[in-house]
């Protein structure tokens, strides 16, 4: 019921911006807290960002002063604004949702956008 949809992804030069939305169509309740995560070819998903129910924030350190993750409540949508970009930022980029219902946890993806960084 939690139903995660990514966008803004494209191809971009260095140096260049991108925004990634994630709009949650589905349920919020439980949900405690959303982020991004990135996974490149032959690589493990990495933890990008992420931001708690209460507004609280956590960066990688590899995306530190250059990328910031927001939420609009109203919209029920996480951002992610990607300035200063490099092609070791090219990657998949998946929303993800940290849900607890009934004591039960769980984890939410969206499908990805894919993110492309030249030189």
């Amino acid at each position: 019921q939690v139903q995660l949809v990514e966008s803004g992804g494209g191809l971009v030069q260095a140096g260049g911006s991108l925004r990634l939305s994630c709009a949650n169509s589905g349920s919020i309740f439980g949900i405690k807290s959303m982020g991004w995560y990135r996974q490149a070819p032959g690589k493990q998903r990495e933890l990008v960002a992420t931001i708690t129910s209460t507004g609280s924030t956590n960066y990688a350190d590899v995306v530190k002063g250059r990328f910031t993750i927001s939420r609009d409540n109203a919209k029920n949508t996480v951002y992610l604004q990607m300035n200063s970009l490099k092609p070791e930022d090219t990657a998949v980029y998946y929303c993800n949702a940290q849900r607890v219902v009934l004591g039960i946890p769980g984890d939410f993806w969206g499908q990805g956008t894919q993110v492309t960084v030249s030189s």
